[in-house]
């Protein structure tokens, strides 16, 4: 059984016992009967949503219980071979994809005021928190480039965005699966803004209007684009 589905037959039996005891039973569930039931929250990602320092950036994954917020960290270390550092349980996919990212901004460097020089004499570190949790697929290709350009430029990553979507070496971003998953973990969370690929437009338009009021969505089709939204 998947952990939510644990989650909540839990909280159902419980509500099941007050009923047995009480012979009376809320019809619904709130915030309160949630934190009572299941306990206060472990702990806070707010820090991360507002992305306050360069080289962090948000994307949204596709889990075995549903869609999450991924968070990509990444830094650069003077006095490098220009060597790219990988760590957070990353699956072979999502290390190719860091490749691909990387190489990319190396060959389009001049394009984005990217000295060429930093990625000859410093060594990059991209960090996915949480190592606990293996983490694969193509759909962090464009959070990985976009935390990786906010580190060699020094501009941050609006706050309250998420992004998802395949990258190529050409520049072009490829549309993902788990879109409705992936919003509604987004909306849920408190993003924004959401930039993915204009392809996955038919995949947001089956997910009900009234679950992602409030979040602005970006429909792009190359990398470019997704520079130009997400870094300020």
């Amino acid at each position: 059984m998947r952990e939510l589905d644990r989650q909540l037959a839990s909280i159902m039996r419980k509500l099941a016992r007050e009923y047995a005891e009480n012979e009376k039973v809320k019809s619904s569930v709130t915030l309160t009967d949630i934190e009572k039931y299941l306990g206060k929250p472990k702990y806070s990602n707010e820090i991360y949503k507002t992305a306050n320092m360069p080289g962090v950036a948000i994307g949204l994954a596709y889990t075995y219980v549903g869609g999450d917020i991924l968070f990509i960290e990444t830094a650069m270390s003077g006095n490098g071979k220009g060597e790219l550092k990988l760590t957070g349980n990353l699956g072979n996919v999502m290390k190719e994809s860091a490749s691909t990212a990387f190489s990319y901004l190396q060959s389009n460097a001049k394009k984005y005021a990217i000295n060429p020089e930093y990625f000859y004499k410093n060594n990059i570190h991209i960090h996915v928190p949480e190592g606990a949790t293996p983490k694969d697929g193509p759909s962090a290709g464009v959070t990985l480039m976009t935390a990786m350009a906010s580190s060699l430029t020094g501009k941050k990553v609006k706050p309250f965005l998420a992004m998802t979507g395949e990258i190529t070496l050409r520049g072009q971003v490829l549309p993902v699966g788990g879109i409705k998953e992936k919003v509604l973990a987004a909306k849920r969370s408190g993003i924004k803004e959401i930039i993915m690929c204009a392809q996955n437009e038919k995949d947001v338009e089956e997910i009900d209007p009234e679950f992602i009021k409030g979040i602005d969505i970006k429909y792009v089709t190359t990398m470019q684009q997704v520079l130009e939204m997400a870094l300020v």
